[in-house]
């Protein structure tokens, strides 16, 4: 889907278009081993003649030995490089190979940051250490044709992302997400500029599409996973009978995400916020199956479709999101949830995880994205109060 990455200098990194490496003559790095001849005068009437020139042979050799061994460390060295920074390629996989794997675990970032807060780097670190052999696909509206990033910069949260092994960020373009799909025409049609809440219906509307093309599960930035989700088919309840679209999974091509994709260009409303997203699944899911209220932990099913419990990913209701910034008397240990919504929409970036603050937060980032924790919360904290001392 879109493009692919290469490297450009040591220390940087550019997008090109998807096809750009093929062509070897412009792209490619160009390696090569030079060979070098030693040449000797022709030893005359010496008896030791044969045996002086077998040994030059095999120092010859010997050289040639060193040689090419030491191109091989510095391109291993090369290679350890780009593979560090550069997981966007991880051996040049386009976002289609990828995807096609199957099983992957997609977020999505419809603003133009390029860098990461906390949160969406601690979501993606909890998927990618819950689900190690499946891959972690963190789309980024703000990588495009043009983008290039210095390694060396301030961000930090993308290199700490690019370093993990099965987590890949791609650009996301729209406009091909949608190829194929119901949403192609309404992309087409509406005017972004006058949407007011475009980031959003934007992310409901991908989500949609990536999930019916190529099956597996949708996160929220904010979702940190703490289990494996054993379902494959299943959306998640906000509480009984009300569906959230925050986190969904299907196989590719399943018929219940394409009625959601024509019933999102039917009965298209930006201006409602989430028409497009919690209350579209919950219209659709109640066209097919009585919904009724949930009793205890137990979880529903209808049309092969798993209703989940509010409490495998709401715990902690939307009211109450204030909870998870609070210090707590003794921590709950979710038993029965599979992933925690932080619900950041309710609150708006307003409250942070803090080093040595104890909140359920901060407890549940040492836990599950313990890298996220110490790089981007104890090492920012040390540099802040550095610069400090400084001034």
């Amino acid at each position: 889907m879109l493009q692919t990455a290469w490297v450009s200098s040591p220390g940087s990194w550019a997008l090109r278009e998807p096809g750009c490496h093929r062509n070897v003559k412009k792209t490619s790095w160009k390696c090569g081993f030079v060979r070098t001849i030693i040449q000797h005068p022709r030893l005359r009437h010496d008896p030791k003649g044969p045996g002086k020139a077998r040994m030059l042979k095999k120092i010859q050799i010997c050289l040639c030995c060193f040689f090419v061994l030491g191109i091989l460390y510095e391109i291993s060295l090369l290679s350890g490089c780009f593979f560090s920074y550069m997981p966007m390629s991880k051996h040049f996989l386009t976002p289609e190979q990828v995807l096609n794997l199957g099983k992957s675990i997609i977020f999505l970032e419809t603003t133009e940051r390029l860098e990461p807060p906390p949160l969406v780097s601690c979501s993606v670190e909890s998927a990618a250490r819950i689900y190690q052999d499946r891959p972690i696909i963190l789309f980024m509206k703000g990588l495009t044709n043009y983008t290039v990033l210095d390694l060396n910069s301030s961000y930090t949260a993308f290199s700490l992302l690019s370093s993990m092994k099965n987590v890949f960020i791609f650009p996301l373009q729209m406009e091909t997400v949608f190829q194929e799909t119901p949403l192609l025409q309404w992309y087409n049609e509406v005017v972004p500029e006058q949407e007011k809440n475009w980031v959003h219906v934007s992310s409901d509307a991908s989500r949609l599409a990536l999930i019916w093309k190529y099956g597996g599960i949708y996160m929220d930035t904010d979702v940190i996973s703490i289990r494996p989700i054993p379902e494959e088919s299943f959306l998640a309840a906000q509480k009984s009978q009300f569906s959230s679209n925050g986190i969904f999974g299907f196989p590719a091509h399943h018929k219940f995400i394409w009625d959601c994709m024509e019933n999102f260009v039917l009965k298209y409303n930006g201006n409602i916020w989430g028409n497009q997203g919690p209350f579209l699944m919950t219209r659709m899911l109640k066209a097919i199956c009585n919904l009724t209220n949930f009793k205890g932990t137990e979880d529903h099913s209808c049309q092969n479709i798993s209703f989940l419990n509010p409490q495998r990913f709401y715990p902690i209701p939307y009211p109450a999101w204030g909870q998870y910034y609070e210090v707590w008397e003794k921590s709950p240990n979710f038993n029965h949830s599979y992933a925690l919504h932080l619900w950041n929409f309710m609150n708006h970036n307003r409250k942070a995880v803090v080093a040595g603050s104890n909140t359920l937060a901060e407890k549940l980032y040492k836990a599950y994205c313990p890298t996220t924790y110490k790089d981007l919360i104890q090492n920012a904290e040390l540099r802040d109060f550095t610069r400090s001392g400084d001034a």
